[in-house]
């Protein structure tokens, strides 16, 4: 493997993000801290506790899925997008790079980027709500697995999409509401039957609820299910990866 040229795409992409401070951190954090203001004083006030859990710490595991979810999303299309976009990914391609090293500099880079991102919002939930972990090293494997995939998923989008437009549309459209209906902001325990059921073929509903139970010890399906989710959602994002590079889709004139 050719570290080298993996180092220098990883770089490249994080020194992009150094470039954009406002946009890559900044942005998500004041959002992340209206989020709480917002939820905190109008919903915070009516419900006091979510499962023995203050309602302002219960939501803390959601906003970080969320942002989580989006930024590597948006990080990795973008990256991806550009060179294509502006015709520079025909040199990277022609460079002798293997497909394994492209996907590990701009996949790499874009969930390292979401991974600091998430611990950055978890210091700042840190100062609105009181916080416990129970369960470090699964947040963390939730956290790093969860930056990861999406962070493939993204890389995908970014080869799939012909425009900007394109490239905003499943980030808004489906991950976005996605995490709004998976259990962010409340627990699926408080839906009624039929929306309980409904709710569990929403696959974000297993992320954020991994997440939560390694914070809190509480969750709304089993840890085991959560876990073989975003695995299987993993191995689908390798498995249509590799198809796009072995079949040159969108990449090769």
């Amino acid at each position: 493997m050719n570290l080298r040229a993996v180092g220098t795409i990883y770089h490249f992409e994080l020194a992009r993000a150094w470039r954009t401070l406002l946009q890559s951190l900044v942005s998500p954090v004041i959002s992340t801290s209206l989020y709480f203001v917002v939820f905190g004083a109008a919903i915070g006030s009516r419900i006091q506790e979510v499962e023995g859990v203050s309602y302002g710490a219960f939501i803390v595991p959601g906003l970080i899925m969320l942002m989580l979810l989006t930024q590597s999303v948006s990080n990795a299309s973008f990256g991806i997008f550009f060179p294509k976009f502006t015709g520079t990914i025909y040199e990277v391609l022609s460079a002798p790079v293997s497909y394994l090293e492209i996907v590990l500099g701009y996949v790499g880079a874009a969930a390292t980027k979401s991974l600091i991102l998430g611990l950055i919002i978890l210091v700042t939930a840190s100062f609105f709500v009181p916080l416990r972990i129970d369960h470090p090293f699964w947040m963390l494997l939730f956290l790093a697995l969860t930056a990861l995939t999406f962070s493939l998923l993204g890389f995908i989008i970014g080869i799939w999409a012909e425009g900007f437009e394109k490239l905003q549309l499943v980030p808004l459209l489906i991950i976005t509401p996605l995490t709004f209906l998976g259990g962010s902001f409340y627990s699926i325990d408080m839906l009624p039957p039929v929306w309980q059921t409904v709710t569990l073929f929403n696959p974000v509903v297993y992320l954020v609820s991994g997440f939560r139970w390694s914070f809190y010890g509480i969750s709304d399906v089993s840890v085991g299910a959560s876990l073989l989710m975003i695995l299987v959602f993993l191995g689908l994002c390798l498995a249509l990866v590799g198809w796009i590079f072995k079949t040159g889709y969108n990449i090769k004139p």
